[in-house]
């Protein structure tokens, strides 16, 4: 009897041992927009949850890798849990994530489909194909493909919206570049065209595992582009999945740092590569299938659907001591330049997700970190070098704050590079 009423008074009791919740919200940090009122997303959107921990945290800014440094996806949550950036390769993290097996030596490489003029002028015109190739489309282009015939056993596996993941089973080199120079080493090109993928040493392996990634390639585009799919994209004037731009090739079994006392709660294959690798407990969901072109209602969809699981399994009886959130879908909009998107999905996560924790965390004495993967501003449409805001909620005493990137920067954390954040913060000794 008196568990039932129990119950009802209080249906946000933390079930099991939680101490801390790292909640990784991607692309956060921005630049202010002038269809803002030159105020960041973050600033300009209405965030009374978000702002209620900050009222009672700390707050600072924070580099993922290290100043000047211009962080891929993959390098940020590497560097985020403690350990050097390029202590993984995303091509063996999203293979992982995919629930791909790998054994030493095996060649994965991320994969976008894209979208080229045509092999011999080899222009880059979009390189999500338009972000509108439906995951029915993505798997039946991916049965082709997986067709091609090759001197080796491989798999492509198409993931979520135009994302995918190509394995070549054997004993490769990953000293290669990709074919795809957007960004790399830290720094920034503007490169819109294609290239060959190369060896970066002068090992007879490294060329021979160059040469094979591109036979696949062209040999992919000759299928692709006369594809039926492709066809009928044309037909309704969309960009056709006419290519495979790699990168992030990897053939070891990354050694991270383990978080055995951990949960994750993640949805893209990346994110939930990386936390099987580190020892976490995965929760995870399906991903909703993009059934037409308007990508962004089906990031709604996602948004919502993440928000909802999350809640759902923080609920749930833990054995473990903390909970890594990742919420992906903040880092679109900033690369198509949609301020209002990334306002309104802040918001919504604000609402949802920080709404449960306002109610969850403080009675039960949960400590929150608040922060980006990396920065993502709009107007650049792309990663850049700008730190990102971060907040701690430890129940300090209340003094209103504002979670921003302005406010952040005047926060008593002051500077964090990005592997010193959970132990400045206490989440690991």
């Amino acid at each position: 009897m008196k568990e039932n009423i129990k119950k009802i008074i209080s249906p946000f009791i933390a079930r099991g041992n939680l101490k801390g919740i790292f909640v990784v919200i991607s692309g956060l940090g921005d630049l202010p927009c002038r269809q803002l009122n030159d105020k960041t997303p973050l600033e300009a959107a209405n965030t009374p949850n978000i702002d209620f921990f900050a009222a009672r945290g700390e707050m600072g800014y924070m580099y993922p890798v290290k100043p000047g440094f211009v962080p891929k996806s993959d390098e940020s949550i590497v560097s985020l849990f403690g350990n050097n950036h390029d202590s993984a390769t995303r091509g063996q993290i999203e293979a992982v994530g995919a629930g791909i097996k790998l054994t030493r030596g095996d060649l994965a490489l991320r994969t976008n489909f894209a979208t080229i003029d045509s092999l011999e002028r080899g222009n880059i015109l979009d390189r999500r194909a338009g972000r509108t190739l439906t995951t029915y489309e993505a798997e039946i282009l991916a049965k082709s493909l997986n067709k091609i015939k090759m001197p080796c056993d491989f798999v492509f596996k198409p993931t979520i919206q135009h994302r995918g993941v190509l394995v070549f089973r054997g004993g490769f080199s990953d000293n290669i570049s990709g074919n795809d120079s957007e960004h790399i080493y830290g720094k920034v090109f503007s490169s819109d065209k294609i290239g060959l993928c190369k060896p970066l040493d002068d090992e007879e392996n490294s060329l021979y595992t160059s040469n094979l990634v591109n036979e696949f390639l062209e040999k992919a585009y000759d299928i692709l582009n006369n594809h039926p799919v492709n066809e009928e994209r044309r037909r309704k004037g969309l960009m056709p999945a006419n290519y495979i731009l790699v990168r992030g090739p990897g053939i070891e079994i990354p050694r991270l740092n383990l978080y055995k006392k951990w949960i994750s709660i993640t949805y893209m294959p990346l994110e939930t590569g990386f936390s099987k690798l580190s020892g976490m407990k995965v929760y995870s969901f399906n991903y909703p299938l993009l059934k037409d072109i308007d990508v962004y209602e089906n990031l709604h969809e996602g948004l919502r659907k993440a928000c909802k699981f999350s809640i759902k399994a923080l609920k749930k009886s833990h054995k473990e001591d903390y909970a890594y959130i990742h919420i992906k879908e903040t880092d679109i909009p900033g690369h198509d330049n949609k301020p209002l998107e990334k306002k309104a999905m802040i918001e919504y996560i604000d609402k949802s997700l920080f709404g449960f924790l306002r109610r969850f965390a403080p009675q039960n004495k949960i400590k929150i970190i608040v922060t980006g993967d990396h920065s993502t501003p709009c107007r650049l449409k792309r990663h850049s070098a700008d730190p990102v805001p971060v907040l701690f909620y430890n129940g300090s005493i209340p003094r209103e704050k504002m979670f921003c990137e302005r406010e952040a920067r005047k926060g008593s954390l002051g500077r964090i590079i990005g592997n010193e954040l959970l132990r400045k913060t206490g989440f690991i000794r």
